[in-house]
């Protein structure tokens, strides 16, 4: 779905630079050549002259490959759209029972594998399995567990097709824990048994495929194993998980694989996978000098390089901004606090696994915080309020850390400390629908702003432990409906999915190669204001709670910055690149000059280099090229004589000739709007030319 009826073609390709699919990777080596061959030999008749018509020379070629590029771009717009298990309850069910099927494969294979757990996920399933030492029978030797190879799947692959072939009927069975307690021992599945105890609802139910083979199961599951398509099912690959995540029990092996209706949708998503690995922000990062994981300060502890901090600054600014332009005051509070306080608060008792250990202080026990909220219940407990002061819309970068195994550690999506872009609103219940409206409105407008107009919206209900009455409950959650349905937006439902505290939205973004990213939430809590004792006066004199709201726009700043480099590539808009502007002097004697120029446009707050390396300028281009940098300006003596840059476009091609004051005005304003450098300048005549 797109943002109401604010969105145009041209926001992605403004926000996120679209119209780089111009230079797609072959054309963009080959014009790159054209291109400084040219420049070489420009440089070469008048090194020490205008180099206006290196960037003329150059026009023609940029311009043929931009048609190219238009060509690719409208192919990929026109790429299919693939489904989800939200939206198609018929492909979640094919990839469950081929969890099912894959299962069976496996133990058909290898009779040693013990099973576990085998769920869909986003684009497939997995599936755990134990293989514990054997004996073999005849010398009594120890054989060590099986490690799956490549060569493995294959054979599981092919006896998933045979099963399938075979057309047994998925069959649904309830029996009693006793029951199915019997079954289990009697085929030796000790993890089944935990699985079961776990189990707290009845009766147990159980799916079959045939006669063959079963597993403990709520389903649901497609008819037949002869309904699952062949060759849209492929097994990708082995990982080790431990049973429950705990390090401290049994290692197993994980098949991951992906399934689909048919096999052009496979075909789909594994070219968007080939397209995710170009995309990747750990390899990016490194690559572009923005951040890194340094080992030996820890892991999933992130360091911002300077070029990554310059776009972490535009974000939080532009972030700032947006929220005290919309009534929100901006708070800070500390990084640890005494234990007791997440006692209150709940989150020693639900959480405690996700918190690090505490620290002894003065004789009295101390938490690093792993969430912001109790600070700001404090806060509006310092004070009596009225129901006159309501609501409060409290907005913190607060950076939270937590405890993750090091095993789940992946970049910048999954790490110890991270700054969350948190909100607490304390309002009437009368108040919750435009307050929810007005931060559903705040998240189109900043999410828009980076280039991400394509969303899916889930309400999530009451579940079956809750803490609230059954009227807060239908409030609040009509309040989250009447939000969507007053603003025209499309929402799934997500029955008994809501938090324990309160029911929720949850809002997963959609990048340029069509994967989801959960990101915005906003949550009603009913919990919080109880624990803390959190009132206000009403208009009658009554002391009432009032109602709370989580809400997060980005997440996290160190997870959203992960998925904006990889849904542009690395190449970021004009208005959050590291390096906005890089000045080529084509001669050490216009380097004052740029020097100037430079620090003009800086004070103007643009971010603006010089080139410092003695390289040739096709060298210089080059580098910039590969630097992601979205402006490059190139000086030679004719420029720094008439006071003017000879200016090229990373994603646009050369743009002419411009007033040093003119060109700056015209980025700043793009820098304001968030727009790329799009305006031309001179451009020379033939006869300039020569």
């Amino acid at each position: 779905m797109k943002f109401g009826g604010h969105v145009m073609a041209s926001l992605l390709a403004t926000a996120c630079g679209r119209s780089v699919l111009a230079f797609v990777p072959a054309s963009s080596r080959l014009v790159a050549k054209q291109f400084n061959s040219a420049a070489a030999k420009s440089v070469s008749d008048a090194r020490f002259h205008s180099v206006a018509s290196i960037s003329n020379a150059s026009t023609r070629l940029f311009s043929a490959v931009a048609e190219k590029g238009t060509a690719a771009a409208a192919a990929e717009e026109e790429e299919e759209e693939l489904p989800t298990n939200e939206s198609d309850m018929d492909l979640l069910k094919l990839r469950h029972t081929s969890a099912h099927v894959m299962a069976m494969a496996v133990q058909q294979t290898f009779p040693e594998a013990q099973t576990t757990i085998g769920p869909w996920i986003d684009n497939g399933f997995y599936y755990d399995f134990y293989f514990p030492e054997t004996t073999d029978e005849e010398t009594g030797e120890v054989i060590p567990s099986r490690k799956l190879t490549d060569a493995d799947l294959k054979m599981v692959k092919k006896a998933m097709d045979k099963i399938i072939s075979k057309n047994y009927p998925i069959t649904r069975e309830e029996v009693s824990r006793e029951e199915a307690r019997k079954r289990i021992e009697e085929l030796g599945e000790p993890f089944k048994l935990e699985i079961l105890d776990s189990i707290k609802t009845e009766p147990i139910t159980i799916y079959g495929i045939g006669d063959e083979w079963w597993d403990l199961c709520a389903g649901p599951h497609v008819e037949s194993t002869g309904q699952l398509p062949k060759k849209a099912i492929d097994l990708q690959s082995v990982a080790g998980a431990y049973w429950r995540g705990d390090e401290n029990r049994e290692m197993l092996q994980r098949i991951y694989a992906t399934a689909w209706k048919d096999p052009q949708q496979l075909k789909t998503y594994k070219k968007r996978m080939e397209e995710a690995k170009k995309r990747d922000h750990r390899m990016l990062g490194k690559k572009l000098d923005l951040f890194s994981i340094q080992e030996d300060a820890g892991g999933g502890l992130v360091f911002w390089h300077p070029k990554g901090s310059a776009v972490r600054l535009k974000i939080e600014d532009f972030w700032k901004s947006e929220h005290i332009e919309k009534g929100y005051d901006l708070v800070y509070s500390p990084h640890i606090a005494n234990l007791e306080l997440w006692k209150t608060s709940g989150h020693f008792d639900f959480y405690k696994e996700g918190m690090f250990d505490q620290m002894d202080v003065e004789n009295e026990v101390y938490q690093i915080k792993p969430m912001n909220c109790p600070f700001h219940c404090l806060m509006y407990k310092d004070s009596i309020r009225s129901y006159r002061d309501l609501p409060f819309r409290w907005a913190e970068l607060g950076t939270v850390y937590r405890y993750e195994r090091s095993g789940t550690l992946h970049g910048l999506f999954r790490v110890r400390g991270f700054t969350q872009d948190d909100a607490h609103i304390f309002c009437l219940p009368e108040q919750l629908q435009s307050e929810i409206v007005d931060v559903l409105k705040l998240t189109q407008s900043i999410l828009t702003r980076f280039g991400f107009n394509k969303y899916e919206l889930m309400v999530s209900t009451r579940p079956d432990k809750s803490v609230g009455s059954d009227k807060i409950w239908d409030d609040a959650t009509a309040a989250l409906v009447g939000a969507l349905d007053e603003l025209g937006w499309e929402y799934g439902k997500d029955e008994g999915g809501g938090a324990f505290y309160g029911p929720k939205i949850d809002l997963k973004i959609k990048d340029a190669i069509g994967r989801t990213w959960q990101c915005s939430t906003v949550q009603c809590d009913f919990n919080l204001p109880e624990r803390f004792g959190l009132e206000y006066v009403s208009a009658e004199g009554t002391k009432e709670v009032p109602i709370m709201v989580h809400r997060a726009i980005f997440g996290s700043l160190e997870r959203f910055f992960g998925i904006l480099i990889e849904n542009c590539a690395g190449d970021l808009p004009f208005w959050l690149a590291p390096t906005q502007m890089k000045l080529l002097p084509v001669t050490d004697s216009v380097k004052d000059y740029c020097d100037e120029v430079a620090a003009k446009a800086n004070k103007m707050g643009l971010r603006v280099e010089v080139d410092r390396g003695n390289e040739r300028l096709a060298k210089q281009i080059r580098n910039a090229e590969q630097g992601r940098i979205p402006v490059m300006a190139v000086v030679g003596v004719k420029e720094m004589e008439q006071g003017t840059l000879a200016v090229r476009s990373r994603k646009e091609g050369d743009l002419g000739s411009f007033n040093v004051d003119d060109l700056l005005s015209e980025l700043k304003r793009c820098d304001n709007a968030a727009e790329e450098m799009t305006k031309m300048g001179e451009v020379p005549t033939k006869d300039e030319e020569n």
